[in-house]
């Protein structure tokens, strides 16, 4: 899917983006149709920069999640448990980074992320990540195995008061053990930012378009829409959602 809109904004380099890190924040979400992007992009031109690498707005990302045999941290979204963790191991496709992350969800609803340099190939975890894993949560790399592929376009969107940062995923696919789904037409916007969104532009967009901010975790969809051997009925009504906006019956009971 190409977004021909998101090309008319300012761009901002990679190594720009140092002063707008946000690894402690607040993440507002909101998902809808991708028809509805030609629309608002248009409308925020004149508030941001877009992340521009080589040329390339739309940049390709791949996650690897990571979980326990147990389901533990899927599990304890699934029962609302506050003060949870995801593991991931994330590539940057184009620019050639890679990281293994730790996000931690707080009881303040506060997002902290914490994360290293890896290399995209490795898929077992060395010592140096082991430690990292040990000091960020409380798990090991013995209680951990890959539970979740997910792939995506992104871009990424800086206010030019740089308080401020939004993600739009799109063309995203899901891939665990059992199958792979992907979801075309699905595109995810996260506000990223130290306090409250209500002065972001984007929020404002959004709002006026009648969008409505809704929680979205890819790594429980992603696990929800492709294993139904899993406990996932709380994540039922949002799939559901999911199947009338997207037009795409089944997903729940593939």
């Amino acid at each position: 899917m190409k977004i021909r809109e998101a090309n008319n904004f300012a761009p901002i380099q990679l190594d720009e983006m140092d002063q707008v890190k946000l690894m402690n924040r607040i993440d507002t979400k909101y998902w809808f149709h991708k028809s509805n992007l030609p629309v608002l992009l248009p409308q925020v031109y004149p508030f941001y920069f877009v992340l521009n690498i080589n040329g390339e707005v739309a940049l390709p990302y791949a996650t690897t999640y990571y979980d326990t045999d147990t389901n533990s941290m899927f599990t304890a979204h699934h029962n609302g448990k506050l003060n949870r963790y995801k593991i991931r191991r994330r590539s940057y496709v184009i620019s050639g980074l890679s990281f293994l992350e730790v996000k931690f969800k707080n009881n303040k609803k506060r997002t902290i992320k914490k994360r290293i340099s890896t290399l995209s190939s490795e898929t077992e975890f060395s010592d140096i990540e082991n430690s990292f894993i040990q000091s960020t949560t409380p798990f090991s790399k013995e209680d951990l195995s890959p539970s979740l592929v997910n792939n995506f376009s992104r871009i990424t969107l800086v206010s030019k008061n740089f308080n401020e940062r939004c993600t739009i995923d799109f063309m995203l696919s899901f891939k665990s053990k059992k199958t792979t789904i992907t979801l075309d037409n699905l595109v995810i916007v996260e506000i990223k930012s130290n306090g409250k969104p209500s002065a972001s532009p984007l929020a404002k967009t959004l709002r006026d378009q009648r969008i409505k901010a809704s929680g979205f975790s890819k790594y429980c969809i992603g696990r929800t829409i492709t294993e139904h051997s899993i406990k996932r009925n709380a994540f039922k009504h949002k799939v559901k959602m999911l199947e009338n906006t997207l037009d795409t019956p089944g997903l729940y009971n593939f």
